[in-house]
């Protein structure tokens, strides 16, 4: 297994190419805002694009989605309970004082808790992981989490935007991310990467350091 980082656009959002290596099928995680710079690194892999999986709906994991989607031909997913933040798209610009975007297409299939999805030789399980969206995903595989804005080095996803709530999100990770071993790669929606062991023991939202404060 590869996985390419992308760091793009504004918000310095993390898209992640997921690649098998024995059979170049891949995944692309959350298109953000630079659809060029991501398809482009896309051809440079020489990879299959069999999936656009989506951790959230918020606007800069899924400004690429119209372009990558009618390029690649991959579906799209994304966990039911976001459909109303991905359909609110063009209100999240407003939000941020940005242009409204085109037309985001309609998901092609939905995440479940618990659902197993094939990459190649590969397998990942769906974790919902709500809090910082109703309907936020982890995705977990062999040695790795993609973590979407559920839990980065050293911090946590925020919860001040509709749809958020601090106490479900420490809950959702609790439940659904600590029990993974600690030396499990974080890959996050924005930020370096990290492993389960040292979020566990130094990240002040987990430790209960923020909360004491």
């Amino acid at each position: 297994m590869r996985i390419v980082q992308i760091p793009n656009g504004m918000f310095a959002e993390n898209c992640y190419l997921v690649i098998d290596e024995q059979s170049a099928e891949c995944a692309i995680v959350d298109p953000g805002e630079e659809a060029g710079l991501i398809l482009h690194t896309l051809q440079e892999w020489g990879a299959t694009p069999v999936g656009i999986w989506l951790t959230h709906a918020h606007l800069d994991h899924v400004l690429g989605v119209d372009r990558v989607a009618a390029e690649t031909g991959a579906p799209v997913w994304l966990h039911p309970a976001d459909r109303p933040l991905y359909e609110a798209v063009p209100d999240q610009a407003a939000w941020f004082g940005l242009a409204p975007p085109g037309r985001l297409p309609a998901p092609d299939r939905d995440f479940a808790h618990g659902q197993r999805l094939r990459l190649g030789g590969l397998e990942f399980e769906v974790r919902h992981a709500p809090g910082h969206s109703p309907g936020s995903v982890c995705l977990a595989g062999p040695g790795v989490v993609l973590s979407g804005d559920v839990l980065f080095a050293g911090s946590v996803g925020r919860t001040d935007l509709p749809g958020g709530d601090f106490d479900t999100l420490i809950a959702s990770i609790e439940r659904e991310l600590l029990p993974l071993s600690d030396d499990t790669i974080v890959y996050s929606g924005h930020g370096p990467e990290t492993t389960i062991g040292r979020e566990r023991r130094t990240n002040p939202f987990l430790t209960g350091v923020y909360r004491l404060s």
